[in-house]
């Protein structure tokens, strides 16, 4: 990976790790889906009126911004409005690294080299470590529910993948047009009618939140992400995503006070371990056969 790619890679995982933190402050101002369809509103209005549509089928647009506007983020919002802590929570999505390099193996045949294997399985293992000492502080139907927001955003990448090599900042735009009106919509049949008072009544606090997940998560986090499995393989993009449960934990344990284990700890430096064998492993391999006399 060029260096200025690796940056962008590292500023996305930032942006999505830190917007964990908004989602637990919003969802005490609004609805966990009113709050998901407020943020993908504003990430659609008012760029829609200046960027142009990306180059892809509308079917295409329409089901990459319901897989991550519905599937993932309205799972992850309503999880985390009851209950499920920012950094089980930040954690747990991160099964989407796996889905996503399986799902591309299967369909598109980009099998993983021997080294994006042996950096996941470390990674996955700092990920079990960390899940076995936090599993038990969430129920089981919130944790259920980030199981299967990983699995909608891993087919979602997957979408964005066959897509192809387009101006993925554009589709990250244009795709949130598609989840507003149905999540709308669920937030009318899951909270009633009470629950548009936060619409009509906004707090200062809510604004923030929206605008810092509207345009710090989706438009910087998910476009720059989106771009860059437009021109990787997904083995050496997804990886990266496993730097954001690191990031929320820490986030979680500073502003929420939750607390981190040494165990927890010890798995985050598992997790840093597989990242860096996976973007320097090849590198460093080639290095050491080419010394070999």
């Amino acid at each position: 990976m060029r260096p200025l790619d690796i940056l962008s890679a590292l500023i996305a995982a930032l942006a999505l790790g830190l917007a964990f933190i908004a989602i637990k402050i919003g969802v005490a101002e609004a609805p966990p889906m009113l709050l998901t369809a407020l943020r993908f509103t504003f990430a659609a209005f008012p760029a829609v009126c200046f960027v142009s549509p990306p180059k892809a089928r509308i079917s295409i647009v329409a089901l990459y911004g319901l897989l991550i506007g519905v599937g993932q983020f309205g799972l992850l919002f309503l999880a985390i409005g009851r209950g499920m802590p920012v950094g089980l929570a930040s954690l747990v999505i991160q099964l989407q690294a796996f889905v996503t390099v399986l799902l591309a193996w299967a369909a598109l045949g980009e099998r993983p080299s021997a080294v994006q294997v042996t950096a996941a399985a470390v990674a996955l293992a700092g990920i079990a470590l960390i899940g076995s000492a936090r599993l038990g502080s969430a129920s089981l139907g919130p944790f259920l529910m980030v199981v299967a927001a990983s699995l909608c955003w891993g087919v979602g990448n997957l979408v964005g993948k066959i897509a192809g090599r387009i101006d993925m900042f554009a589709f990250t735009i244009w795709s949130s047009l598609a989840s507003p009106l149905p999540l709308l919509g669920l937030s009318l049949w899951v909270d009633g009618r009470d629950g548009l008072h936060a619409l009509t009544h906004p707090t200062l606090v809510l604004a923030l939140c929206v605008a810092g997940l509207a345009y710090g998560g989706t438009l910087i986090g998910f476009g720059l992400w989106s771009r860059l499995l437009s021109h990787y393989p997904a083995g050496q993009i997804a990886p990266f995503a496993l730097l954001i449960p690191v990031i929320g934990m820490i986030a979680g344990r500073i502003v929420f006070l939750e607390p981190l284990s040494r165990i927890e700890m010890a798995g985050a430096l598992l997790v840093m371990a597989g990242l860096t064998f996976n973007v320097f492993g090849e590198r460093l391999l080639a290095r050491r056969i080419r010394q070999i006399p």
